[in-house]
């Protein structure tokens, strides 16, 4: 059995990993069409896999997004592999790429590093970081509600008070989501707002305090500045807080985003990333690139409009999503 049928027949277990699959699927229509499009047209053309065939097999990885390093790597890998099992022409070169990816994204690590760091019986703060515009405050309002249906008791604090209308856009989401915002007025100081925030999630014996922050200052040095204070004042108010830093990315940026996650990255030790509007992009790969080269895990990616379209991310379920029709098609 090859590995995407092992994928297939884990996605068909039950209905809740069929609708996971289906999410993945629907919500990687672009990049899918994109990348298989032209990776059938590949083993169209090639019978043998050879250099040839490796190097064009590059430029569609790039293509999609992977990124130059990531290729690089995976293109060692693959090349390893049809040479252990000796694999001669094109025809078994995909279930080995859809296994590779698979590998390369989780690496050493469990493939539980998708789950947030949510601690039972005690507050965990959830600090949630990102330029303007990547849907950051709409990623915290879908988070809320869905962790308000598992049973928790949370709370979200207005960080990011720089930006106009963003405190009200965050109470809209908490109106919605049926939990409590903590704020002051616009322009305050953030890490205020974020110390009350701490202590009405304590007060109220929440489980989970998301904090918003602002995502522009005047310029990169401030941004990196008041994270670092909010970061402080997390850290003296809940011991081993925050328990997670969300980096919130657009998915369509690219390699842009690929940047945005370094700049964050050296500021606040982000822990996991938010990647949106996976669904609007044919550059889906870049999941492969932030995971590979900054060795950040990808939290959430977000599929759709809908609420439950934010999704724990399942490297299984996004490679099965871009090698779908390719499967079907065999």
């Amino acid at each position: 059995m090859g590995f995407m049928d092992k994928l297939k027949n884990r996605f068909k277990q039950n209905e809740e990993t069929e609708e996971v699959s289906k999410k993945y699927q629907e919500g990687m229509k672009k990049t899918r069409n994109s990348f298989s499009g032209k990776l059938n047209d590949l083993i169209a053309r090639y019978r043998k896999v050879d250099e040839d065939f490796f190097e064009e097999l590059e430029e569609v990885l790039i293509t999609a997004d992977v990124g130059v390093t990531t290729v690089m790597d995976l293109v060692e890998e693959l090349k390893m592999e049809v040479k252990r099992q000796n694999i001669k022409d094109t025809n078994g070169i995909k279930d080995v790429i859809s296994e590779k990816l698979v590998e390369i994204y989780y690496g050493d690590d469990e493939p539980l590093i998708e789950k947030l760091n949510i601690k039972e019986k005690e507050l965990s703060v959830i600090l949630v970081v990102g330029v303007n515009g990547v849907g950051k405050t709409t990623s915290i309002g879908k988070l809320a509600h869905q962790l308000k249906q598992q049973g928790k008791n949370v709370v979200l604090a207005a960080g990011d008070t720089f930006r106009a209308g963003a405190i009200e856009q965050l109470e809209i989401w908490g109106e919605r989501a049926g939990v409590t915002v903590i704020k002051q007025s616009a322009g305050s100081d953030p890490a205020a707002v974020i110390f009350d925030g701490i202590q009405a999630a304590k007060s109220r014996n929440a489980d989970v305090l998301i904090c918003d922050t602002a995502g522009r200052l005047q310029n990169k040095v401030n941004l990196m500045n008041e994270l670092a204070k909010v970061k402080r004042v997390i850290e003296r108010e809940v011991p081993a807080a925050p328990h997670e830093v969300l980096l919130v990315l657009d998915a369509t940026t690219g390699q842009n985003a690929l940047s945005q996650a370094k700049t964050f990255s050296e500021a606040t030790d982000v822990t996991g990333i938010v990647l949106t509007k996976l669904d609007g992009t044919a550059k889906g790969g870049i999941v492969l690139a932030i995971r590979n080269e900054l060795k950040i895990p990808v939290k959430y990616v977000g599929l759709g409009e809908q609420v439950e379209d934010l999704q724990e991310f399942d490297a299984n379920a996004f490679v099965y999503g871009l090698f779908a029709n390719i499967a079907v098609e065999e």
